[in-house]
């Protein structure tokens, strides 16, 4: 018989409560979930139906109520939420890139040296080496020309694609975004989606992307459904044909 690959992200009744004021609220009921490897997972929900809430069970940003979110990404089994913070967040900076909505570069940083700062956090910058990469990495999502500036000083989309490389930075298996075309015209958004269809197909990262937008659905190799915090829906995998690498796609915008 074959032999059945365990998925590289895994959640096994994933619960969350939070206490308010008002009693308690569960925003997470008993997920369960399997991502395998390569996979572009899209989580599609409306507001406040819990998909933020889900990416930080994932990332160990917060802290679940009960189940378990293993991670497989490094080739070991990890059980998240049982790591010590300083063992988080270093796990966190290896494995796992983060993307934001928000973008969140560091303001007084140049667009390069946004990107060689996870580097820096993990203890593997290199002067001429984390350079060098970062470099590739601007080049990867067509930014290369600007690597000297401020992020003040280029558009939204442009910023947008900064994150991306920087959460590239430190080579990790897999990427978690929230909201990464949220506040992005159609067109800036659309390429995007080509840097994340790239890194999938070419590169074989795993990606779990968060979105209220149910007209998405098409662009992901998967997606579910996510409804006051329960997952509704799972759409079955589609082929997808290969799209030329990010630089050499014609006539898509730069903005």
């Amino acid at each position: 018989m074959p032999t059945v690959l365990a998925p590289t992200i895994e959640l096994k009744n994933v619960t969350k409560i939070y206490s308010t004021e008002a009693g308690d609220f569960t925003a997470l009921k008993g997920i369960d979930l399997r991502v395998a490897k390569g996979e572009f997972l899209g989580i599609v929900g409306k507001s406040g139906a819990g998909k933020s809430t889900l990416l930080n069970m994932i990332t160990g940003v917060d802290h679940l109520t009960s189940g378990e979110v293993i991670m497989r990404g490094d080739g070991k089994d990890t059980s998240v939420h049982k790591l010590s913070e300083d063992a988080l967040a270093l796990w966190r900076g290896q494995t796992l890139g983060i993307i934001f909505q928000s973008f969140q570069l560091l303001p007084m940083l140049t667009l390069i040296e946004n990107v060689m700062m996870p580097m820096d956090l993990c203890g593997r910058y290199q002067a001429r080496l984390s350079r060098e990469r970062a470099t590739e990495l601007l080049m990867l999502v067509e930014l290369e020309d600007h690597a000297n500036k401020l992020p003040a000083y280029i558009s939204g989309g442009q910023q947008q694609r900064v994150a991306i490389a920087r959460a590239l930075a430190n080579d990790p298996p897999i990427l978690v975004a929230d909201e990464p075309t949220g506040s992005l015209d159609s067109v800036t958004a659309d390429h995007i989606f080509d840097v994340f269809e790239h890194l999938v197909q070419e590169r074989g990262k795993t990606i779990i992307m968060v979105t209220h937008d149910n007209s998405l659905g098409p662009r992901f190799t998967r997606h579910v459904q996510i409804t006051d915090g329960i997952l509704t829906k799972s759409a079955a995998p589609v082929e997808r044909l290969k799209k030329p690498a990010p630089g050499k796609v014609k006539g898509k915008s730069t903005k």
